[in-house]
C-alpha cells in the first residue's frame, strides 16, 4: 500500500469516527485530510479532488467545520484564493466550547429531580447520578484544560 493510500485509509477512519459523534462522514474526512496533507492547508477544489467528494458536500462540510471552530478559513496577502486548515488548538477549543453542555445536563437533572421531589431515593438515583457527575465535571474540567494548556505550551504545540 502506497503512502498516499495509507493516508486515505486514515482519512476514512477519521471520517467514520466523526460520523459516529454526529458530524457527517465527509466533514470527518475533511478533518482527517487536513491533519495529514502536505501542505497543511488546502483550497476547496483540492479537498474535492483529494477526497473524491462532490463540491457541494465539501462546501457544506467546510461551513459546518468552520462554524464548530474545527477548521479555519484564511487567505494570504496578495492571493485571492481561500484556504482551509485545521483550526489552531482545535481540540482544546472544541472541548472548551462544549463545557456549557455539562452545565445544561446538570440543570436538566436538577429539573428532573424537582419533578421527583419527595419520591424514594431509589427512584431519583439515575437523576442524582446525572447531576452529580456533570457537576463534578463542570467543576474539575476547566482545571484539567488549564493544565493541558501548560503542557501544550511546554511542548511547543502553541506554534502549530
Amino acid at each position: 500500500m502506497s503512502a498516499h493510500d495509507k493516508k486515505l485509509a486514515y482519512v476514512e477512519q477519521v471520517g467514520l469516527y466523526f460520523e459516529g459523534v454526529g458530524l457527517t462522514r465527509v466533514a470527518g474526512r475533511v478533518i482527517g485530510w487536513l491533519l495529514v496533507c502536505d501542505p497543511p492547508h488546502q483550497q476547496q477544489a483540492e479537498l474535492v479532488e483529494a477526497l473524491g467528494a462532490s463540491k457541494s458536500s465539501i462546501s457544506v462540510a467546510l461551513k459546518d467545520l468552520t462554524g464548530l471552530y474545527l477548521v479555519e478559513r484564511f487567505s494570504r496577502p496578495g492571493d485571492r484564493r481561500t484556504y482551509y486548515r485545521t483550526a489552531k488548538d482545535m481540540w482544546s477549543r472544541s472541548f472548551r466550547a462544549r463545557m456549557h453542555q455539562l452545565a445544561e445536563l446538570r440543570q436538566l437533572a436538577e429539573r428532573g429531580l424537582s419533578l421527583l421531589d419527595g419520591e424514594a431515593e431509589v427512584d431519583r438515583k439515575r437523576l442524582l447520578f446525572m447531576r452529580d457527575m456533570n457537576a463534578f465535571m463542570e467543576e474539575r474540567f476547566p482545571a484539567l484544560l488549564d493544565e493541558w494548556d501548560a503542557i501544550k505550551t511546554a511542548k511547543g504545540y502553541d506554534e502549530l
